[in-house]
């Protein structure tokens, strides 16, 4: 009767975890698409409506003149329509390619020729600014406000000093009022992903202007992809390092309820996806105040702006704004932070409170990706130096373990004599531990310490572009993805996708038996629930394990080969365990 009850508890056991993981992970631990299906950043939405209104500058008159006003509805057409309209001027970097839209200033067209929208090799490059009166409405803009003269509005056609935008050729663009006021946005750009834009207002009119500048970032909709929803782990939608703190408690839902979230000083602000970010940065130290809000139904900005100032006739004034629109590089939001000044646009990746931890694993992932040129291999091999930096940990763990079998015939006459006073039972236990001089928790060290390094390999995984496309060997393309070669679809020659709690790949079955074999080598557990959840426990975690990154599969296949490894040199220097696992 104890047997049976004992399987069924462990049945149960077994079951809940398996079926209550699927919510568990979703909420917690979201997993990518699968690689082949992986959308651009601008074209997730669907809205229709104005890709442009007018909030309140902060701290200004609700109707500030110069910012963008709301245009009527309009019907919406192809980006590619509406890019062969008007006049353009081309941006051209070694990682953006796009263009200056004439009418209004605006950089509402931007690719990451660096990167494709899937593994495919004629996928396009990922878009992520697009114009106005587009499904995927994204871009930034600066302009002015001021008392009682006309400034530069969405419809303004500048005029270019200029004919491409690159990192060796800024170009001015400027535009007169035709009441005295001179107004000039000089353009730049670096070798990544930073624009610069110096604005500056001369006043050659006859009495004294008040003027004030802001710069924003406007997108219509919000990504669709469940993936690409805000989740435990991981920030998507309005951010910015704004009254000295990293802003990643504002949602779209919250901005959607209607509520403008203001800030006294911003360090830079705006929108981050997965991998991407735009972003409106002031000069370093500049006073600014701040906005994130909703302009009209599914229409979202990201603004700053500066005090009016007044500006006496025969005199300008000048600020600089700067926009970020790229890929969250690591490398590349560290430098600037560390030479631009901008404050914490490094932890515009969403590392969380464990940074401390995940940052250094992924720089030391990164590099020896740089050596060996294969990011799978280079998880094998980070792997193996965690194995080794924890190598005397699982030395004790394994000698108490081997503490454990001796005394075992010890355990079952306690457990016997008392078996009919169970806390009798626990305390003789606990006396025999201290008389052995036996830990019985060691052996459970090396897993609680693997638990951060497999949360941090997560983290690294799931929100560094570096990891994203990257193949390993054969079937797997993109070790940020599940493993597509799902078995119950016989390897993608069915039409259709299993569901996932059944999305088993080959990778999680070899997961399986390697986890299977390891616990083969342990001693069998005293306990006979134990026991019996142990042998359950390889194959559940083949059906947990099964929709995560492949990367994490690869790391976790890696660690059971060498801890299979380590068992049998362990088992050499422990004569004792090994005789105790074979009976």
């Amino acid at each position: 009767m104890d047997d049976k009850r004992n399987w069924i508890t462990a049945l149960l056991l077994s079951a809940a975890i398996l079926l209550g993981w699927n919510f568990v992970s979703e909420k917690f631990f979201p997993t990518p698409d699968k690689p082949d299906v992986t959308k651009t950043v601008a074209g997730t939405t669907a809205a229709v409506g104005p890709a442009t209104a007018d909030p309140a500058l902060p701290g200004q008159p609700a109707a500030a003149p110069g910012v963008p006003a709301a245009p009527a509805m309009q019907v919406l057409r192809p980006i590619e329509t509406v890019l062969a309209e008007g006049q353009r001027i081309p941006i051209e970097t070694p990682k953006l390619a796009g263009s200056i839209n004439l009418v209004g200033a605006r950089i509402d067209d931007i690719t990451l020729t660096k990167y494709r929208q899937t593994i495919k090799k004629d996928s396009p490059p990922v878009r992520l600014f697009a114009p106005g009166g587009t499904k995927a409405a994204y871009f930034a803009s600066i302009g002015w406000s001021a008392q009682g003269v006309a400034v530069p509005g969405p419809t303004t056609v500048w005029t270019a000093s200029g004919t491409r935008l690159t990192p060796t050729t800024p170009v001015t663009l400027s535009w007169n009022n035709g009441a005295g006021q001179n107004f000039r946005i000089e353009y730049s750009v670096d070798k990544d992903y930073l624009i610069t834009a110096k604005q500056t207002i001369a006043n050659t009119g006859a009495a004294p202007v008040t003027a004030s500048s802001f710069a924003l970032i406007d997108r219509l909709g919000k990504p669709t992809d469940p993936h690409e929803q805000t989740s435990w782990t991981n920030h998507i939608g309005p951010t910015g390092f704004v009254d000295d703190k990293s802003e990643f408690d504002v949602d779209y839902k919250d901005i959607d309820k209607g509520e403008a979230f203001k800030y006294g000083s911003a360090a830079w602000l705006g929108f981050t996806d997965k991998y991407w970010l735009a972003a409106v940065i002031p000069a370093k130290g500049e006073r600014v105040t701040a906005s994130l809000a909703a302009t009209a139904a599914d229409n979202y900005r990201a603004l700053f702006a500066r005090p009016y100032t007044q500006i006496a006739p025969g005199k300008q004034s000048s600020t600089t704004s700067r926009i970020f629109a790229g890929a969250k590089e690591v490398s590349v939001l560290e430098n600037y932070t560390d030479k631009e000044g901008i404050t914490r646009l490094s932890h515009a990746i969403d590392w969380g409170w464990f940074d401390f931890f995940e940052i250094p694993i992924f720089k030391l992932l990164d590099w020896l990706f740089k050596q060996v040129g294969n990011f799978g291999v280079a998880i094998m091999a980070l792997t193996l130096i965690i194995r080794l930096l924890m190598f005397p940990i699982a030395q004790r763990q394994f000698h108490s373990m081997a503490q454990m079998r001796l005394v075992q015939p010890k355990m079952k006459a306690l457990q016997e004599k008392h078996k009919d006073d169970k806390q009798k039972q626990q305390q003789e236990l606990m006396k025999l531990y201290k008389d052995e001089k036996i830990n019985p928790l060691a052996g459970c060290l090396p897993i609680v310490i693997q638990i951060p390094i497999f949360y941090a390999l997560y983290k690294v995984l799931m929100l560094t572009i570096e990891m994203r496309h990257q193949p390993f060997v054969l079937w797997i393309k993109d070790l940020s993805a599940p493993d597509p070669a799902h078995i119950l679809n016989l390897f993608g020659l069915l039409p259709f996708t299993p569901p996932s709690l059944l999305s088993i790949g080959v990778l999680a079955v070899i997961l399986g038996i390697t986890m299977w074999l390891q616990f083969r080598l342990n001693p069998a557990p005293a306990d006979p629930v134990q026991a019996q959840v142990f042998k359950i426990m390889p194959w559940m975690f083949m059906f947990i394990m099964a929709p995560f990154a492949a990367g994490l599969l690869v790391y976790w296949i890696t660690n059971n080969i060498l801890s299979i490894a380590q068992q049998q040199y362990m088992y050499s220097k422990f004569p004792a365990l090994r005789t105790a696992v074979a009976k």
